[in-house]
């Protein structure tokens, strides 16, 4: 298995997500620069946290238009698997490969800490080696993951089990005392309709290993690499 690693300018999770890949899940892994146009060789794309283009006009907003994303958008409609951490996220929303938008913390101010997610959807390839209402604990770092969509999209979303990560209190509950951007429903992380595509907030390449404090994220390259390991052996 081979993964992606888009680098836009103003990209700066890229080597994070690099390490955790290369070095901890122990699997190919390449930087793509976003002037290139060919993913073919790849079975993951990670599109990384940073401030791409300087978070100018909006988050991603730019980076949506690099010549790189129009092979991402032909990469997830033929179900290969692609993951936006952060500022990757911000990207999937603004090419319309996930729906909604990212609007400031309710706070006016960059947040980075570390959170509890509840995880609310264990059958997805990217969180199927959790466990159903998992919680687990992952560093976030932003000014704009105050996710919002209208009534009818996040009802969508529920009743399509496309919400993946919620922030949570250590016990699971979810409330508004637990949200750290005023995010709608708590929401830290979502998929597609098809579930090859998932854009979250949160780090997990910042946490995928005890020397940084905790593995929690690990286990999300891990369903992965599982996931697409077993759809070759299937072919």
């Amino acid at each position: 298995m081979k993964f992606a690693i888009i680098v836009f300018p103003g990209s700066n999770c890229d080597h994070d997500c690099y390490h955790i890949v290369k070095h901890v899940l122990g699997r190919p892994a390449s930087f793509v620069w976003h002037k290139e146009k060919d993913l073919t060789q790849f079975d993951a794309i990670i599109l990384p946290g940073g401030f791409s283009y300087g978070d100018y006009l909006r988050t991603g907003s730019i980076a949506r238009s690099s010549p790189i994303m129009t092979a991402v958008e032909e990469f997830a409609g033929r179900g290969g698997l692609v993951l936006g951490i952060c500022n990757g996220f911000q990207i999937l929303l603004e090419a319309g490969l996930l729906p909604g938008a990212m609007l400031r913390n309710k706070s006016l101010k960059f947040i980075c800490k570390d959170l509890y997610l509840r995880i609310d959807n264990i059958n997805t390839p990217f969180t199927l080696k959790y466990f159903e209402n998992q919680v687990v604990k992952m560093p976030i770092a932003h000014a704009e993951g105050n996710y919002y969509v209208d009534s009818e999209t996040y009802s969508h979303l529920k009743k399509n089990n496309q919400i993946i990560f919620r922030y949570s209190g250590n016990d699971g509950e979810i409330n508004d005392e637990v949200n750290p951007n005023g995010s709608i429903g708590n929401i830290a992380g979502i998929c597609n309709d098809r579930g090859n595509v998932l854009g979250m907030m949160p780090h997990p390449e910042r946490c995928g290993e005890q020397i940084l404090g905790g593995e929690d994220g690990y286990t999300l390259f891990e369903s992965m690499l599982y996931y697409v390991e077993k759809m070759k052996n299937k072919s």
